[in-house]
């Protein structure tokens, strides 16, 4: 056991009542009502970035503020960008919660409240790690700046900006994140890779009003038919994605990598049985895992047309509108999906409706190169804390900052998550392993000394 290690479980009584503390802020970015909680969190957050001896401030924006917490007194040594998130997303339907959302508790080994995974948690767990290495050696190895911001769970508008204008004063050698989940409990793992995203709503229009379905169907076209020939059209007999262009920029995953993946344990089964489906679907040719993390998507994740409420209203609708989401990997851009998707749903698009696409939202992709001294640190480090190898896995979805981070500061980012799957992290009871969060904060405190080794 290193004195890091016995640094935190000695004070580990008081490192959960802090974090029990923090989570009792409602800080939820959505809901103008909690602006002020919002503001409070940050000066928490700022104050304990102080008392452990950090340079600690907060920046505002034109929405919630930004705190940056800076330690450079490792000269000649390299500087590295903690990134979190303070901000959470609303709890409701609070009906569902086992206990309330901002209380935490723990039941059966696992620390439950509104934030403890997603991202006041895995933020923590940092500045605990932080705190051992300036109270039981007086400094650190590297110099450390910490960036946390309050609207991630909104789109996080303002931190392109803010990175863009501090990119001198946030330069760093690496970016590390812990926002993510391990493959398994008791698995670490490094995440390799993002997808992006292009998300589209989809307008159909037909006649002027809602028309009776017995006068006019056969004489009219319907949107609500047009809006679904459409949404097939998106799609082969084999779950391929039938816009043409769109796999034209896809960088493929190597053999070697591809049975990396189909080597970790995973269960088809139990997976199915989590999502209570009755069955799995997908691109032919490639597992669940693959399907998840290495290849793109086409999905709708929204329709809406004509009558939907109880009983009969025979209509042919006015309108129909689908909200479409792309998810992207590599070298795929938004932009070019944008294109493509225009021009397909132009061609396919019936006659007598008027048809829109509108671009609602996207975000680029992102694959790490996992070899340097920043990621093997990681994997020393993982390891020490865990007990077991970690294991290289990819994630389904999107954190835009990622691509950001790398596109400003030309420096590596690190996603060295400590989650699990089916934490809840965006539903009633939301929780993360309290063991996950012990083990964690001492996998970044050795991530430390590491990485400065090399």
């Amino acid at each position: 056991m290193t004195d890091l290690d016995q640094y935190l479980d000695q004070h580990d009584r008081r490192i959960h009542d802090e974090l029990f503390d923090l989570l009792r802020i409602p800080s939820v970015s959505a809901r103008s009502e909690h602006a002020a909680d919002v503001r409070r969190t940050a000066e928490w957050l700022r104050d304990s970035l102080a008392k452990i001896g950090f340079d600690a401030s907060i920046h505002p924006t034109s929405g919630h503020p930004i705190v940056l917490g800076e330690w450079r007194g490792a000269p000649g040594a390299p500087t590295i960008l903690i990134y979190g998130h303070y901000d959470v997303q609303p709890a409701e339907p609070l009906e569902l919660w086992e206990s309330p959302p901002f209380e935490p508790t723990i039941r059966n080994g696992r620390i439950y409240a509104r934030g403890a995974t997603d991202d006041k948690g895995q933020l923590f767990l940092h500045v605990k790690a932080l705190e051992a290495h300036l109270a039981v050696r007086g400094k650190l190895p590297v110099n450390v700046i910490v960036l946390a911001e309050g609207e991630e769970e909104v789109g996080s508008e303002n931190l392109e900006r803010f990175v863009e204008e501090n990119a001198k004063r946030l330069a760093a050698s690496a970016v590390v994140i812990s926002d993510s989940s391990m493959f398994a409990p008791g698995q670490p793992s490094i995440v390799s890779s993002l997808r992006g995203l292009a998300y589209f709503q989809i307008n159909v229009t037909g006649p002027t009003v809602d028309l009776h379905s017995g006068s006019y169907g056969g004489a009219v076209v319907n949107p609500a038919t047009a809006l679904a020939r459409i949404i097939a059209s998106f799609h082969d007999e084999n779950g391929h994605i039938a816009i043409p262009g769109f796999y034209d920029t896809v960088r493929d995953w190597s053999d070697s990598a591809r049975e990396a993946i189909r080597r970790l344990p995973f269960d088809e089964g139990v997976f199915q049985r989590q999502t209570g489906a009755p069955a799995l679907g997908g691109e032919k040719g490639y597992s669940t895992l693959e399907r998840i993390w290495t290849r793109p998507t086409c999905e709708v994740n929204g329709l809406l047309s004509g009558y939907t409420g109880e009983g009969a209203k025979t209509v042919l609708p006015s309108k129909a509108m689908a909200k479409v989401s792309c998810r992207l990997v590599p070298d795929q851009q938004p932009e070019e999906i944008e294109r493509l998707m225009r021009a397909h749903v132009t061609r396919v698009a019936p006659k007598g409706v008027t048809v829109t696409v509108e671009n609602l939202s996207g975000g680029r992709p992102w694959r790490a190169e996992l070899d340097g001294p920043l990621f093997d640190a990681a994997r020393r480090s993982l390891k020490a804390a865990f007990g077991r190898e970690p294991v290289i896995v990819g994630e389904g979805g999107s954190i835009p900052v990622v691509g950001d981070f790398q596109r400003i500061l030309g420096t590596p980012v690190l996603l060295m998550g400590f989650g699990l799957p089916g934490e809840n992290a965006h539903a009633p009871n939301e929780w993360i392993s309290d063991e996950n969060f012990v083990k964690g904060a001492k996998a970044v405190a050795s991530f430390w000394d590491e990485l400065a080794a090399n």
